[in-house]
């Protein structure tokens, strides 16, 4: 299996919804819905912090709570700035809908959590971290709480992070993945078609599942 470099990361994307006819909206809700079940296969039921960034890696964040509360977690969002977009609105309001609260106290809800998820930024992500999420980034450095980093590694970015404990890779895994040293390694988002997904190395999924578990099926190849 291949590491996408941010640049090839991007054209993988633009690929999708352009030449293959994907909708942003489909391939969040495949993307949330793959982290809710990496989630499910190695941790037990309980309470859930989603912390949410302002863009797609956010949005799949909203879409994984939804799953999350489907399969009997109890999640909370924390998500201090919410785009005016349509699409990260009706998230929000589907999430609210199935009634999971949005938390203000961030400190107070780390410690009455059993599960943490980092859906803060993608890999497109670059520069400084800015407030708020600078201190969202610190408190989740300070906690010994197992965290789930979606896409992105935290601690493997330029921004100040956390280590996580599991990894979910969303389509392939980033460069930045290469050094993750946290217990679990998931690949997810099963919607990449085969002329795709042979250029990018990826394995066929099994049966009905929306991850996979990497490990040995992880290569050195960059692109």
């Amino acid at each position: 299996m291949k590491f996408l470099g941010q640049s090839i990361a991007q054209a993988v994307d633009v690929e999708l919804m352009g030449r293959y006819g994907y909708a942003i909206e489909q391939l969040m809700e495949l993307a949330g819905l793959s982290v809710a079940e990496s989630i499910a296969r190695e941790y037990p039921k309980g309470r859930v912090l989603l912390c949410i960034g302002p863009g797609n890696n956010g949005g799949d964040g909203l879409v994984a709570a939804r799953h999350l509360y489907h399969f009997g977690y109890t999640p909370s969002l924390f998500y201090p700035k919410q785009p005016n977009k349509d699409l990260y609105k009706n998230l929000l309001h589907q999430c609210v809908s199935h009634q999971i609260p949005v938390i203000d106290d961030l400190e107070a809800e780390v410690h009455k959590c059993d599960l943490i998820v980092d859906a803060l930024f993608g890999f497109s992500f670059s520069g400084a971290v800015r407030p708020p999420f600078d201190d969202v980034l610190r408190t989740l450095s300070q906690t010994p709480k197992p965290i789930v980093s979606v896409d992105v590694p935290r601690r493997h970015s330029r921004a100040l992070g956390c280590s996580p404990d599991m990894l979910v890779s969303l389509t392939a895994p980033k460069k930045c993945a290469e050094k993750f040293g946290g217990r679990f390694h998931y690949l997810g988002g099963r919607f990449v078609p085969p002329e795709m997904a042979k250029d990018l190395g990826i394995p066929e999924y099994a049966d009905s599942s929306q991850c996979m578990k990497l490990g040995q099926l992880i290569g050195q190849q960059r692109l």
